[in-house]
């Protein structure tokens, strides 16, 4: 236990020392196994995890459904997005903060990244909302809080890696994810109409649109909807594998692409070659956290807590409770692919031990870190939101995202207290 506690404290040093994620943990797991078990012993435990990362066929969803998303991202899609989920909300009080929310989630499900998807509604929605007088606050918690929905919606990556380290079914966390993402649409539009009630000037309603142009609108995004129908379709009805999924995803942005002439071939080079700097990262950040597992594994770490759990008598919703505690702690100095790859090797064996599902488990942490996103004193999203739009203040940015915190917190409970939520449509695939 002591070898892999001073093992986090000089990974947390590198960490604040700006030593890249992947190399930090690469560095401690080498060091740590050398000293304590003998530096060849090390390397061929290093040797064999990096092989078996890049051998592991079931990464080949990562680059696929990032290269749909920037795809889709830079073939104009996000404003043709906001623009139709405006259409149909917009004439309500809020309504832009309501489509804000909305486009974020459609956005999320081809893009799988919550600072992305923050970025980009960013740039769409704030001179938007500016125009029609929305209060800051308003503004810059719908922006936030839709931003969280990128690592749930599926595809989503955070899924991808807690599968690759809890060997647990990718397509099974894919479609376990659709319900709660649907519910954290649903309470961030509560939190909005909470808003709004309150003081009616901080989201007044846009002019009504008529029929026929919001249909219009709404055939402005029909790749989006079909891209989403055919990826997560597919993998319910068991048509394809996670990895045909992603494969069929971007080919068909793709053909948005070209169908629609938004990317000319310059920038068709650059979506690759952007896609294979993204991938290489998360691989290699991948290798890192095996590396470091392995020392981990090799201290007992995770044994020694299951066995000191399990001779106190704790109860399941205490160690639950202390998990949530731990990811929302350190949500304020990491970000969330750190946070799974640091953590689950050391809280997963806790969830064997308990007999908790593992779906329902992954669910309850990619929620959990969604929050952390949006917490203060630091919050990834926040920080992109301000950094985008540096007119707007942090402390405005805090203020507005307090509602939608307090919406994820209630999502939270009811995900805790009725894993069936989570499981329904999972267990509708066997």
């Amino acid at each position: 236990m002591i070898d892999a506690f001073l093992g986090f404290a000089a990974l947390l040093l590198l960490i604040f020392l700006r030593v890249p994620i992947a190399f930090a943990m690469m560095l401690v797991g080498l060091v740590g196994f050398g000293l304590v078990i003998g530096w060849r012993p090390s390397f061929i435990s290093a040797a064999q995890a990096t092989i078996h990362t890049t051998q592991d066929y079931s990464l080949l969803v990562i680059p696929l459904f990032l290269l749909m998303g920037n795809l889709i991202s830079r073939s104009g899609l996000s404003g043709r997005l906001y623009d139709a989920t405006y259409a149909w909300l917009g004439h309500r009080p809020g309504g832009l903060a309501r489509a804000t929310i909305v486009s974020c989630a459609g956005f999320s499900a081809v893009c799988g990244s919550s600072l992305a998807t923050t970025a980009t509604m960013a740039k769409i929605a704030v001179p938007q909302m500016k125009r029609l007088g929305y209060s800051p606050e308003l503004s810059a918690g719908a922006i936030a809080a839709g931003g969280t929905l990128g690592i749930l919606i599926p595809p989503s990556v955070i899924m991808v890696l807690y599968g690759v380290l809890t060997q647990t079914d990718i397509a099974a966390l894919f479609i376990a994810g659709v319900i709660p993402g649907v519910m954290g649409i649903m309470m961030y539009n509560l939190a909005v109409t909470f808003v709004v009630r309150r003081a009616p000037q901080a989201g007044p309603a846009g002019p009504v649109v008529s029929w026929r142009e919001k249909w219009s609108a709404l055939l402005g995004v029909w790749e989006i909807v079909l891209l989403f129908a055919l990826v997560i379709g597919g993998i319910y009805f068991g048509l394809f594998t996670p990895n045909e999924a992603a494969g069929v995803g971007a080919f068909g942005a793709l053909l948005s692409t070209v169908f629609r002439r938004t990317i000319g071939f310059g920038q068709l080079v650059d979506v690759f070659y952007e896609t294979a700097v993204m991938s290489a990262t998360l691989i290699v950040v991948l290798i890192g956290a095996f590396v470091f597992s392995n020392f981990l594994n090799m201290t007992g770490m995770p044994r020694q807590i299951g066995e000191f759990v399990a001779g106190n008598g704790y109860p399941v919703w205490l160690v639950m409770a202390l998990i949530i505690l731990a990811y929302l702690v350190l949500g304020m100095i990491l970000d969330s692919i750190s946070m799974i790859l640091l953590t689950i090797p050391v809280f997963f064996p806790l969830v064997q031990f308990y007999g908790l599902d593992p779906i329902w488990f992954g669910i309850i942490i990619v929620v959990v870190t969604e929050i952390s996103l949006i917490t203060p004193p630091v919050g990834m999203n926040i920080f992109v939101l301000a950094s985008v739009v540096p007119e707007m203040q942090i402390r405005t940015i805090y203020r507005g995202v307090i509602p939608f915190i307090a919406a994820d917190f209630l999502r939270l409970a009811l995900l805790l207290a009725f894993p069936a939520l989570s499981l329904f449509l999972p267990n509708m695939m066997n």
